[in-house]
């Protein structure tokens, strides 16, 4: 057993919540934030003798995602009832969907390492978040937040197509990219709007039959994603291969110690009792109703990654990652509109800016420098009125100020030099204090243009037109 080869079978559940104002199934705000228990009501709570309503716009949500993912929409779909006793449910059940959800059997599409694979979805239903435990860090006893009991969420449940932590992690990037594009959820995983359980076994590789799964639960960032998975492939694995077996069961991520551990018996459905509600009625969706939503669906990322290849001339790679926020994808076509030259821009965000705002930990969204600002100092740079030494410069005090770059460099004297006689008056004067190098240069050394061009550009505080600058120096070097 040890000589075989595993490969690991993964399905992945992602819960994203909805940006809707209200609750599903009550007025309540969603707010995030809100002071304890301050945003409930009877109908969230439970209390005797109140009704459920159904919140149009949840339903319109969540059709708009699954045509986004190619799925079915039923017709009918219904909800249920999903029974289990805990602290932060106050109904003693859960409002989800079972049997008949809104929608089903659909796809996204992923790529990863030039390779394109499609995952299916089993089915995308809505169901009500339950509250939020706060465990007391001193004392032995837990609080209950129902602030967030009834916020509706729609459950994305995938096939178990995925084969790798990697192709995981694509997969989710993916999915959390069309909730965003669509504005229909803010994929927040640290304040918990957009979560993912996962389910994992390994089985002989070639094999069609499925191991015993586990599912790992506390994954709150793509990283940990992957890293739990990479974690429970592998004991698995190392279990089968030393004569074991592997139990199922819900295991949860420890990031601090980087493994997953035993947290209770995994449940199966029957587990839950499910039964329709009777207090709403199935839902019908017409024709009509699904033509509307969909008429209104942004342009998603794999149709404006395509457009960027085609429109603006990009590579696959440029495309990919200007177009894996929404937000990225506007910033880099306001640029555009700017400063028509969507290589030269494409490079300077998905460089000097993302650079500068992944180290500063923040978003495209709270960007201190505008579009029309980083379009203003390429123009600068294209016009030959600052070189890209100095760009650099100007883009540090840009983000730090917020200045635009015309005015700093206005400030700050940084204007480029390209007068032909100042320059030749410099070269002229470096060439007289390196005698030695200039004549080495003459001899064969080439090399050592790099270095009298760095002496030119330091006289000149780094001001010279760098082709002028070539220009003039080896006419000199060559011609002497």
């Amino acid at each position: 057993m040890s000589s075989m080869e595993f490969e690991p079978v993964i399905g992945l559940e992602v819960h994203a919540q909805l940006k809707t104002k209200t609750k599903i199934f009550c007025s309540c705000s969603t707010k995030f934030g809100a002071p304890p228990n301050t945003h409930t009501c009877p109908v969230c709570l439970g209390m005797p003798g109140v009704l459920p309503v159904l919140n149009k716009k949840v339903v319109e949500y969540t059709l708009a995602m699954a045509l986004a993912t190619h799925c079915r929409v039923a017709g009918e779909s219904r909800f249920a009832r999903k029974n289990y006793f805990y602290p932060d449910l106050p109904k003693g059940y859960q409002i989800s969907q079972y049997e008949l959800p809104l929608s089903h059997h659909g796809y996204v599409e992923i790529q990863l390492n030039d390779h394109k694979k499609r995952i299916g979805i089993t089915r995308i239903h809505m169901e009500e978040d339950a509250g939020k435990l706060i465990h007391d860090t001193v004392r032995p006893y837990s609080r209950v937040d129902f602030n967030r009991t009834g916020v509706p969420l729609i459950e994305i449940v995938s096939e178990p197509d995925i084969r790798s932590p990697e192709e995981a992690g694509a997969y989710l990037r993916q999915l959390r990219a069309i909730l965003r594009y669509l504005d229909i959820c803010d994929g927040n995983m640290e304040e918990g709007s957009f979560r993912c359980d996962a389910n994992v076994s390994v089985r002989p590789k070639g094999s069609d039959a499925f191991g015993t799964r586990t599912e790992l639960k506390n994954l709150n960032s793509f990283k940990h994603v992957e890293k739990a998975l990479q974690f429970e492939i592998r004991r698995q694995t190392e279990r089968i291969a030393d004569g074991g077996e592997v139990v199922q069961e819900t295991r949860l991520w420890d990031p601090d110690k980087n493994q997953t551990t035993s947290m209770r018996g995994k449940e199966e459905a029957h587990d839950y009792r499910y039964f329709p509600d009777p207090d709403l009625l199935p839902l019908v969706i017409d024709d009509e109703w699904i033509a509307s939503v969909k008429e209104k669906l942004p342009e998603l990322p794999d149709q404006k990654k395509h457009r960027f290849q085609v429109e603006y001339d990009l590579p696959s790679y440029d495309a990919e990652v200007l177009t894996s926020s929404r937000e990225l994808a506007d910033y880099f076509e306001a640029c555009i509109k700017d400063f028509n030259q969507p290589k030269p821009v494409s490079n300077w965000i998905m460089g000097s800016l993302l650079g500068y705002l992944n180290a500063q930990g923040i978003t495209i969204e709270a960007s201190p420098i505008a579009p029309r600002d980083l379009a203003g100092l390429l123009k600068l740079m294209d016009e030959g009125l600052i070189s890209g030494k100095i760009a650099k410069t100007v883009f540090e005090e840009m983000a730090k100020t917020g200045k635009p770059p015309k005015q700093i460099v206005e400030e700050k004297g940084l204007v480029q030099v390209s007068d032909e006689s100042l320059i030749d008056e410099v070269v002229a004067r470096v060439l007289s204090d390196h005698p030695e190098e200039a004549d080495a240069y003459r001899n064969g050394k080439t090399k050592l243009l790099g270095f009298f061009v760095g002496q030119i550009m330091k006289a000149t505080q780094g001001k010279a037109n760098p082709q002028t600058v070539n220009q003039i120096l080896r006419g000199k070097l060559e011609s002497d």
